[in-house]
């Protein structure tokens, strides 16, 4: 799995506002994000339902700062993730909540 194209892939569908996350690399990019624009309290380490649940459920409150975060939480909203979780996603994870370039399609 290239990572980039996961990170991409969660940016391009919150700037269009279009498409729904299709696998757990996404989902945890998209976890991470939400960690860092929301201030939410979930790790890398958590089984994906865990991770999940327990962001759904901590941005349930969140006010979203651009139409980009709103979609955001859609896309979290929307997703049943499969058991997926190896060294991959959470590097998607750690990614997101250290994400330097938000919302940037391409960041070389």
């Amino acid at each position: 799995m290239i990572t980039s194209i996961a990170r991409q892939s969660i940016i391009l569908k919150c700037l269009r506002q279009k498409s729904v996350l299709v696998s757990n690399y996404e989902l945890y990019y998209a976890a991470g994000i939400a960690k860092k624009c929301f201030g939410i309290s979930v790790d890398a380490d958590m089984e994906p339902m865990q991770l999940l649940e327990e962001t759904q459920k901590q941005i349930e409150s969140a006010e979203p700062a651009n139409d980009q975060e709103k979609y955001l939480i859609h896309l979290l909203g929307n997703y049943e993730p499969d058991d997926t979780h190896d060294d991959q996603t959470k590097e998607m994870f750690h990614w997101g909540e250290t994400e330097e370039h938000m919302w940037q399609v391409s960041i070389t």
